[in-house]
């Protein structure tokens, strides 16, 4: 994101309180996040500490009226439901009237929902990585093209491990929308970046070892029992199809959703005579999502 519309934090503690808000609304509403899940209480004790709209305004400038809503925009709904909420909030707290409020209620109420909207995950560095995302992906059973939490626990791993990528050449297993492989590029400087379909049941050595992957990384793909053996068998040419100085890093991260199809997976691993190890270092949250859910990453070797 551009420098002139992004949050300070460096000031006076009270104004940094307001400036941690600022960034969280921010963060949580790019994000397309569960409403309930934002800092209302915070934004509740700063409403009465100063009697004022203009951090109501600032909020609005930092989500609805903000450049990169213009141009990668949440959901309409989203939008409608978030204004309509901030609206409770500042007429709940009986301060002066503010007309952007309802100005930005009126761009989304009878507005036309696509097909697809925008989820937008902003980036340590002050970068953003803004993503395609289906409007009723579980509905209609698309899930490739939603973000899951193992990818997102994985791209926060990778920002704070950036020595297991930067100049090396990363390959990316079913990456969906690509939040995570896009993350890497964006802060850990990989060696090559491109697209290419990868069919795990047909690819030959002879592609893995021109495509030279030193990392390989896979998020949420342990989900279908009929996938396994392909996915271990696959896993297998990695590991075999080595180029200087070694066998790739392969990292795997899953959300634990059924554990007997996970289980399953790492019974074939051993099968295979691939063994894997837990890890288990802390990772800084970045993203804003449920870290509630069971989320496990491993590291493959033979």
């Amino acid at each position: 994101m551009n420098s002139e519309h992004s949050v300070r934090q460096s000031m006076e503690p009270s104004m940094r309180n307001k400036a941690d808000v600022l960034h969280e609304f921010q963060v949580s509403f790019f994000a397309m996040s569960r409403l309930v899940t934002f800092p209302w209480s915070s934004l509740e004790r700063e409403l009465e500490n100063d009697k004022s709209s203009e951090l109501i305004l600032d909020i609005l400038k930092q989500t609805c009226l903000h450049p990169l809503c213009q141009k990668h925009p949440p959901s309409i709904k989203y939008r409608r439901l978030f204004v309509t909420e901030l609206i409770r909030r500042h007429e709940s707290a009986e301060l002066e009237p503010l007309d952007e409020l309802y100005e930005a209620l009126g761009q989304v109420v009878g507005a036309k929902e696509g097909t697809n909207c925008y989820k937008t995950y902003l980036l340590p560095c002050g970068d953003a990585v803004s993503l395609s995302e289906s409007v009723a992906v579980i509905s209609e059973g698309t899930t490739g093209l939603v973000t899951w939490e193992a990818g997102l626990y994985l791209a926060e791993w990778a920002m704070d491990n950036q020595q297991a990528f930067t100049d090396r050449v990363v390959l990316e297993l079913g990456s969906g929308v690509g939040l995570t492989g896009i993350t890497v590029c964006r802060s850990c400087s990989p060696s090559r970046v491109c697209v290419e379909q990868l069919d795990w049941d047909t690819v030959t050595e002879q592609q893995l070892t021109e495509i030279g992957a030193n990392t390989v990384i896979a998020a949420d793909v342990v989900y279908d029992p009929d996938i396994i053996g392909c996915l271990v068998k696959l896993l297998s040419r990695l590991l075999s199809c080595s180029s200087p100085p070694g066998p790739p890093d392969i990292l795997i991260s899953s959300t634990l959703r059924n554990l007997g199809t996970y289980n399953s997976f790492k019974h074939q691993l051993e099968s295979a005579g691939i063994s894997h190890k837990v890890i288990t270092e802390p990772v800084r949250h970045v993203f804003p999502y449920n870290r509630g859910s069971a989320i496990e990453l491993i590291k493959l070797h033979f």
